[in-house]
């Protein structure tokens, strides 16, 4: 069994208060947990109008299965004009030594 992290940092280009961030987060964030079946958070960049911080999770039964995922994830999230993607990158873990 593997688990991994995808943390995202985001610039939402036109936000001019938290408000008009909270608009463009939350669809990204409801969209990925139910179309994919991840858990997400925004993590970081809080009370920041223009920056985001997105985490997803997903666990799976083999490394391939979780980066199928967690591609689709980041695809869907580029997807998205309203954002600029500034970084992406994966925590893994592997829990394949626990009971």
């Amino acid at each position: 069994m593997c688990a991994a992290v995808l943390v995202m940092d985001l610039r939402v280009v036109h936000s001019r208060s938290l408000k008009d961030k909270r608009a463009v987060v939350r669809p990204i964030l409801d969209g990925a947990r139910h179309r994919f079946g991840v858990s997400v958070s925004e993590t970081s960049a809080h009370d920041l109008w223009q920056r985001a911080e997105l985490a997803f999770a997903e666990v799976g039964s083999s490394p391939g299965v979780v980066d199928e995922v967690l591609d689709a994830v980041e695809r869907f999230v580029w997807s998205f004009p309203e954002v600029e993607v500034v970084a992406s990158g994966r925590h893994w873990t592997d829990l394949s030594d626990w009971g």
